[in-house]
């Protein structure tokens, strides 16, 4: 058939029929041209669209296909546009405009407000090593230095724009963050065998609640006002901050209440409750006292 005829049977325009034939060869569609007035535009003989014939690629990134910007870090958009090439060529016509009609009403936006996520050089390696099974020998940048460390890479997830490994390292499953490699050497030839009883959701879920605990090292005692314990869910670790509004004791008629909270330093507790303002009075340690009162001697300099 040609251009003309495609177009007028599909109601769209010719330049689309050009641009979706293009599409199709370079999909594994075997559509071909011919030119010349007996021309047009040919399908070979025999040939069904099968949902088998996708690729391995493109049948794991058609389940990240609402994840554009994931798909962009691991090198898999062009993988998941073919896969939707496939996947939309096997379904009826009345249905052919699903997944469009489903981008145009969801999208999902991972990494939290202002903050402009970055792509982990290494990610690439490291995603690569997570689809073949295959070990890898890393260096990793900790509080005290940097680590060498040979792990079995289980899975990749995305929280908040941020990436993170879940491997096997030396009988355990452990979580890093992918932007704190400095080096990453995926093994040529050698695949581990998986954990079949694995489950990558459950583990972060448990590992990321465990993680968020394991920060709260440090206690300071504040006395707050009822908007002060209203807002200290929202600037503070809220599982902490709700457990120590529990364990909460009155104190004065005016609705005080005094609380212990668990912290993960004076530093990040000083950033966090300097946004109760004058709802919230710290009461020890004495440090961090100490330093709100200077706060709020030069706030009280800077707007006299």
């Amino acid at each position: 058939m040609t251009a003309a005829e495609l177009a007028a049977e599909l109601e769209v325009s010719e330049r689309t029929i050009t641009r979706d034939a293009l599409a199709l060869s370079e999909a594994g569609v075997p559509v071909y041209a011919d030119r010349g007035r007996a021309g047009g535009y040919r399908l070979v003989g025999g040939y069904r669209t099968r949902l088998t014939g996708l690729a391995r690629g493109e049948a794991e990134a058609l389940f990240l296909s609402g994840l554009p910007e994931a798909l962009r870090d691991l090198g898999l958009a062009d993988a998941a546009s073919a896969a939707r090439l496939k996947v939309s060529a096997a379904l009826t016509p009345s249905l052919r405009d699903a997944p469009e009609a489903v981008g145009r009403r969801f999208h999902l936006d991972a990494p939290a407000w202002y903050q402009e996520p970055e792509t982990p050089e290494l990610l690439a390696p490291v995603a690569d090593a997570v689809w073949d099974d295959r070990p890898v020998r890393a260096r990793y940048l900790r509080g005290d230095g940097e680590v060498e460390r040979e792990l079995q890479p289980y899975g990749l997830v995305l929280k908040a724009g941020v990436w993170y490994l879940c491997a096997r390292a030396g009988g355990s499953f452990r979580t890093y963050r992918v932007d704190r490699f400095t080096e990453v050497v995926v093994a040529d030839g050698e695949r581990f065998e998986r954990d079949p009883g694995f489950d990558l959701a459950a583990f972060w879920s448990e590992r990321s609640a465990e993680f968020a605990r394991s920060l709260l090292r440090a206690e300071v005692v504040l006395r707050l006002t009822p908007a002060g314990a209203r807002r200290l869910p929202y600037v503070t670790d809220r599982a902490a901050a709700e457990e120590a509004l529990a364990g909460a004791t009155q104190g004065a008629a005016d609705g005080r209440v005094t609380v212990t909270l668990p912290v993960e330093n004076e530093e990040v507790a000083f950033g966090q409750l300097l946004g109760l303002g004058p709802e919230a009075e710290v009461l020890s340690p004495a440090s961090l006292r100490e330093r709100f009162a200077q706060a709020a001697h030069a706030l009280a300099g800077i707007y006299r």
